[in-house]
């Protein structure tokens, strides 16, 4: 490389390599999933704004979209005087003589960088203007151009990424358009003939016309390409998983009827029809020499834990061990109580260890010895489980909470766990999934469901408040502390970072603390705090009345004295996560309330929430949550590694039965590396078994 020459970019390169992308560009870049220039142009958009060719501004009318060009006669920064905003306000002429006048809100640097006699494009809503007669466009799109130039970046259709805070649509367009050449160097993993059985489109083609399209009809196409492409990957993966899982071994368990029956007389409640068949299908799953690969997706408080001890209850009872992973040690510390409770008392012999990080070193050497001298029948634990000291003395079944992303290195180093064998597998979902986007995210997997709470639960009252009635939610708050009860209270979503959503939480917590319960007892924690499960442990063992909390909480904690969880900024999370919010309380036999605390207090907002308070029902709010914001919103982007375009096929099932059959097709052919090793990378992403 020649010095001071920055090399041209390739699809590998980093997007730190390319010009105008910042340490911190590259930080939000990567919370979108976008690691490399690939990644990039694989990031289509995933909508439009239409706003046509450049008018002239005698032909424009208030209420449309449109695209305009003039010059800048005047601009300057203000601040207005009641709430201290900062504006940009310029006018613009155009060859007409025609003036429309521009405000840009919170943007005070638009006031250096443009200057008047500038030649300037504007995208945007066309206003009647706040100052007597005359146009205006607030918040317009806008591009400085040279004396005779066009618009490149403005007007036209427009498009609308996927974003998180400090991203533009047109900045990530931008970066875009820089490396739209290199489309053609994509490998296209779809040969001509399936294309051409398919109607679809070359990959270089649909990646300029997913980004650049002429018509709606050029969008749509290229997104049907790269949502059929994707979907194939995943078909083809799942394919190869089942094959491979085929032909390995595992130990079967006998079924035994004194073993269930023992369990269900220790557990102390009746299981429900939903446990009931779930425990069977596991059942007959174990006394087969394939391995198990099993997903049990249940809604919140709907038994997971119990099916699952019983499974582990045959497994000790055909002389080997369960393992049992969870996300993070007090949601292990859950299990072991749980497990001990189901099953030491009805099964004499069985013992149930903890492994975690946090444990004594004698305590350490104590549980692993137990555990490679068979003494140990379920062991417990977080990733310390999977560390190369950790021996078990027959490993038949390994469960996992979904929370993991257990993912091909853990898979294998796991297995290892079981001598020359394979265990069964059982994983656990903490999000009631649709079926339908459950036998497309997991589909190398079975599928157990249980639908059904146990009677006796207390449904938990859920009520929307609006912002003007915050005082009265924090009166009620108050009343069940008084009672000797606790509260959860939940922190605004912030996409912005772990780090900014923990300042913002401590910023809450500090207002909370000082302004509004000064005299109750109050913990606060975040995904940044290192000693956040000994906070948990306090909270759980009464030792503080409100815990402020971030998104840490919305799994598997269990407080049954808690008995309100407020969330502040509601509208903010999908109805999935509201609801696993909700489970948090209700697990006592007292009444509990969930209280939503609207921002938007919009007609829009306010219906999508009041949803929730009148259902109960997590796979009905998930499948609503799933037709509302998309999949990709339920699962959340890290947790199933899908685009939003494959996420809209599960809507068509024909559509999936026609990829498998590509898949199988194309998995038979001579020309099957590429497919392999792009389904490869896919499992990485999405599978948990």
């Amino acid at each position: 490389m020649l010095y001071g020459v920055t090399p041209a970019p390739a699809l590998d390169s980093p997007l730190g390599a390319l010009p105008r992308v910042s340490s911190t560009d590259v930080r939000r870049l990567q919370r979108l999933g976008l690691h490399t220039v690939r990644d990039l142009l694989l990031h289509l958009p995933f909508g439009w704004e239409a706003y046509g060719q450049p008018v002239a501004l005698t032909e424009v009318s208030p209420g449309g979209q449109a695209t305009v060009v003039g010059e800048v006669e005047r601009v300057a920064a203000k601040r207005t005087p009641r709430r201290g905003m900062q504006l940009t306000e310029a006018l613009v002429r155009d060859e007409s003589g025609a003036a429309i006048s521009i405000v840009w809100f919170n943007q005070p640097y638009l006031a250096r960088q443009l200057r008047r006699g500038d030649r300037l494009a504007l995208a945007g809503v066309v206003k009647p203007s706040r100052y007597g007669p005359g146009m205006e466009m607030q918040n317009p799109h806008h591009e400085v151009l040279p004396p005779e130039g066009a618009p490149r970046r403005i007007g036209g259709m427009m498009p609308k990424y996927h974003l998180t805070s400090g991203l533009t649509s047109r900045r990530l367009a931008g970066w875009v358009e820089a490396v739209l050449p290199l489309a053609d160097q994509l490998e296209d993993l779809i040969p001509p003939e399936s294309r051409t059985r398919h109607h679809l489109l070359p990959v270089a083609e649909a990646i300029r016309r997913g980004h650049r399209p002429q018509s709606e009809e050029d969008w749509r196409e290229a997104r049907r390409r790269m949502a059929f492409a994707e979907l194939l990957e995943l078909q083809a993966a799942f394919l190869l998983s089942r094959a491979r899982t085929a032909v390995e071994r595992a130990t079967p368990v006998a079924f035994r009827q004194e073993v269930i029956e023992r369990f269900k007389a220790g557990v102390g409640f009746e299981l429900t029809g939903a446990q009931r068949r779930a425990t069977w299908e596991i059942y007959q799953d174990l006394e087969k020499e394939i391995p198990m690969n099993r997903l049990l997706n249940g809604d919140v408080g709907s038994g997971k834990t119990a099916v699952a001890a019983a499974a582990a209850a045959m497994v000790h009872a055909a002389g080997m061990q369960t393992v049992v992973m969870a996300p993070t040690e007090i949601l292990a510390r859950q299990h072991l109580e749980k497990f001990r409770a189901y099953l030491e008392p009805s099964f004499p012999g069985l013992t149930v260890e903890l492994l975690v990080s946090g444990l004594s070193a004698p305590e350490r050497r104590r549980v692993r010895t137990a555990a490679a001298s068979g003494h140990c029948a379920v062991l417990v634990g977080t990733h310390a489980l999977i560390e190369d000291d950790v021996e078990l003395a027959g490993l038949g079944l390994a469960v996992v909470d979904e929370q993991h992303r257990f993912g091909t290195r853990q898979r294998e180093l796991l297995r290892q766990k079981a001598g020359d064998g394979r265990p069964h597998f059982l994983a656990m979902t903490a999000t009631p999934i649709p079926r339908s986007l459950a036998l497309a995210l997991y589909g190398e997997m079975a599928l157990s469901t249980l639908d059904e709470l146990p009677p006796g639960r207390t449904p938990v009252v859920t009520q929307v408040v609006v912002p003007d009635q915050r005082e009265r939610a924090y009166g009620l708050l108050r009343e069940q502390v008084r009672a000797g009860r606790q509260a959860f209270v939940i922190c605004p979503l912030i996409e912005e970072s772990e780090t900014t959503e923990a300042k913002a939480a401590t910023v809450e917590f500090e207002r909370l603390r000082k302004d509004v319960f000064p005299d109750l007892r109050l913990a606060l924690v975040h995904g940044r705090l290192k000693d956040k499960d000994e906070v948990m442990r306090r909270f759980k063992a009464g030792e503080t009345d409100i815990l402020v909390a971030t998104a840490v909480v919305e799994v598997g904690v269990d407080v049954p004295n808690a008995t309100v969880m407020l969330i502040e900024g509601a509208d903010r999370f999908g109805l999935a996560q509201l609801h696993q919010f909700r489970g948090r309380v209700g697990r006592g036999a007292a009444r509990s309330s969930c209280l939503l605390l609207a921002e938007d207090p919009s007609a829009k907002s306010l219906e999508r929430l009041h949803l929730l308070a009148v259902e109960n029902d997590g796979f009905r709010l998930a499948a609503e949550d799933m037709r509302l914001r998309g999949a990709g919103e339920l699962m959340g982007p890290r947790q199933h590694g899908m685009s939003d375009l494959a996420m809209e096929a599960l809507y068509r099932p024909e559509l999936l039965s026609e990829v498998r059959q590509e898949a199988e097709r194309m998995l038979d052919s001579a020309d099957a590396e590429p497919l392999r090793r792009a389904a490869a990378r896919r499992l990485e992403l999405t599978a948990i078994s």
